[in-house]
Parts: C-alpha cells; sequence; structure tokens
C-alpha cells in the first residue's frame, strides 16, 4: 500500500501539514480493512517521520528516508506483492504514474487504471465528459480564455486536488491578483461560484457500472479567499435519493473507472452538479466501515473476481475532522 503523503511523496522536503491528518486517515482506514482480511499480508511504504504514528501491527512497513527515490522504491514493491493499492494526488501525474507502474509490472492495480486517472485528473476533461454525458456540472473554461465580469468565480488548477491552487473571485481586484498567482493560465480552469450544499458520494465501479455506498456532507470555511476543508460527515442521511442515478450515469460516463472512488457535488434546491470524480480514496473513506460496518477493502477485492456484496450491519453518521476551523 502507497499513500503519497505518509509514503515518502514528501521524503526530500518537509512534509504538508495540512495533508498528512488527511492520508494518514486514509491509510489507517485502508489498513484496517486489509488486516482484518484472512490471507492478506499488507505491505506498506511509510515516510520514515511517520513511522510512529501509523498502527503497522502484523504488517510489513517500510521506511522511505530522504536518501530513497520514491518512485522506484514503489515500483520495486509492487514488483513483489500481488497486487498494488496506490493512493494518491492526481496533479503533475503523479497518480496516473504510479497507476501505470503497477499495470507495467503485470500486478494487480487495486485503483483506477492510468487511463481512466488521466480524464478524471484533468477538471476540463472530466467537464466535457460530464457535458456530452448530459449530466449536470458547473460551466468549465480554460482561465487564460476569460476576462473579467461582475459576479462570484473560482479559479481552481486544472489537475489540483482539494483546495490547495482553488481560490473564490468576487471582484475585479480579486481577479488581477489572481492572474499574478496563476502565472502559468493555462494550467488553470475558470467557474461561476454555485453557492449550494457540498456533498460527496462514496461509490465502487466497475465496467461501467456503480455501487453505491454512501453520501457525505462536506464543511469548509473560506480563509483568504480560499476554501478550507475542516470536516467530513460520512453516510450524513439514510436516503439515496437521486444518487443511484447520478452514480450509475457517471459509471456509464466514465465505464474504466474501477474500485473506490469519490464524487464531489453540489446541491442547490433546483438540481445536483457534479463538480469533480476522484479516481482514489478519499478522505470519507476514513469513516465508512465505523458509520457502516462495510470493509471496502474487501470489497474492492472482490471487484478482482466479481460484484460487491454491499450490506451495512449499521447507519450512522461519522464525522471525520480535517482541521480546526481558524474561525473557532
Amino acid at each position: 500500500m502507497f499513500e503519497y503523503i505518509t509514503g515518502g511523496g514528501f521524503n526530500k522536503q518537509a512534509l504538508p501539514g495540512s495533508l498528512v491528518r488527511e492520508g494518514r486517515l486514509m491509510l489507517q482506514a485502508l489498513l484496517d480493512n486489509l488486516s482484518a482480511l484472512e490471507g492478506v499480508e499488507p505491505v506498506v511504504m511509510l515516510d520514515e517521520r511517520l513511522i510512529d504514528t501509523i498502527d503497522t501491527s502484523g504488517m510489513a512497513a517500510i521506511a522511505i528516508r530522504p536518501e530513497h527515490e520514491v518512485m522506484q522504491e514503489f515500483t520495486r514493491l509492487a514488483a513483489q506483492c500481488d497486487a498494488a493499492w496506490p493512493v494518491a494526488p492526481e496533479f503533475d501525474g503523479i497518480l496516473q504514474a504510479l497507476c501505470q507502474a503497477v499495470e507495467q509490472s503485470g500486478r494487480a492495480l487495486l485503483s483506477s487504471p492510468a487511463g481512466a486517472v488521466a480524464l478524471a485528473g484533468n477538471k476540463l476533461r472530466t467537464y466535457e465528459r460530464l457535458r456530452r454525458h448530459d449530466i449536470t456540472t458547473v460551466a468549465t473554461r480554460l482561465f487564460d480564455e476569460v476576462d473579467y465580469c461582475a459576479g462570484e468565480w473560482m479559479v481552481k488548477s486544472i489537475d489540483g486536488v482539494g483546495c490547495g491552487e482553488s481560490y473564490l473571485i468576487t471582484s475585479r481586484e480579486d481577479f488581477a491578483a489572481c492572474s499574478l498567482q496563476a502565472r502559468d493560465k493555462a494550467r488553470f480552469i475558470f467557474q461561476p461560484h454555485v453557492q449550494g450544499e457540498k456533498t460527496s458520494l462514496s461509490c465502487l465501479f466497475k465496467q461501467g457500472r456503480a455501487w453505491l455506498i454512501c453520501v457525505n456532507l462536506q464543511r469548509f470555511e473560506i480563509v483568504d479567499n480560499q476554501y478550507r476543508l475542516t470536516e467530513c460527515v460520512v453516510n450524513y442521511q439514510a436516503g439515496t435519493g437521486p444518487y443511484l442515478k447520478l452514480a450509475a450515469d457517471i459509471a456509464r460516463a466514465f465505464p474504466d473507472l474501477w474500485g473506490y472512488a469519490g464524487i464531489d457535488l453540489i446541491e442547490t434546491a433546483e438540481r445536483i452538479h457534479v463538480l469533480e470524480i476522484n479516481p482514489r480514496l478519499t478522505t470519507s473513506f476514513a469513516g465508512i466501515g465505523q458509520g457502516l460496518g462495510i470493509n471496502v477493502a474487501e470489497q474492492v477485492l472482490r471487484l478482482l473476481g466479481g460484484e460487491p456484496q454491499l450490506h451495512p450491519v449499521r447507519n450512522q453518521a461519522i464525522t471525520i475532522k480535517v482541521r480546526e476551523s481558524d474561525a473557532a
């Protein structure tokens, strides 16, 4: 198993504190899932600075130090295992490269293939695919194709993860400042700022089919014109309502999605907008076991030879704190 932030992706520089907590939450949940399964012997890469912060009892933990070349270590270890499960950001092609390495090794890849990552990891291409399949989304253009006009807008890195390179624009001054920050404007997209409830779907995908696990609520604060995720409420509502059809529509539009993926939504009184597709584990994954009693890793392994069997044994909403609000 390799989670990029905790697994050595920053082994030659300071750890990004804002991302370490989310990475650790996802990794620990994944390791807990796998350690509960008979016949599975997890091997996990860990940044040596974080080894004591993650429970790796009963499994092989490989310390990654500054002198290691992380991609080489991942490729070497993946080739020694039966399957590999990379969890990484899409920016700079990181997740895509990891998936390609597994595919080239001939080992089983327990996430979406590199081609699906390349598509879903590009916000403009994702928008275009959603539009072609008549799935409601948020109008998207390249930043270097637009001029300022009154209103509220979002500027985002075309392949960014989370809110890191994402800016809220409410004035001409904001637009000018953002133009200076986003020096390569072709790497950024421009969208209207849609006000609404921020939700997400946790799903499994395989060959154009989708299985909805749960619906989650995402809570944000805005600091210095940037959204910051503060917490996720996993399984925040029992009813699946229109989400089953939406997940099925996305599966048909993106038939190469495989395994776990998260779908970010914005809900208004009129409609549900699909904002992003995350072809990897998301923060909400960390609360599924506690909230529904479903071992997602077990279900992903079932996808290798058949279909998942999603049978929740409880129905609780679980709040995952990502960071403390600056307003608190």
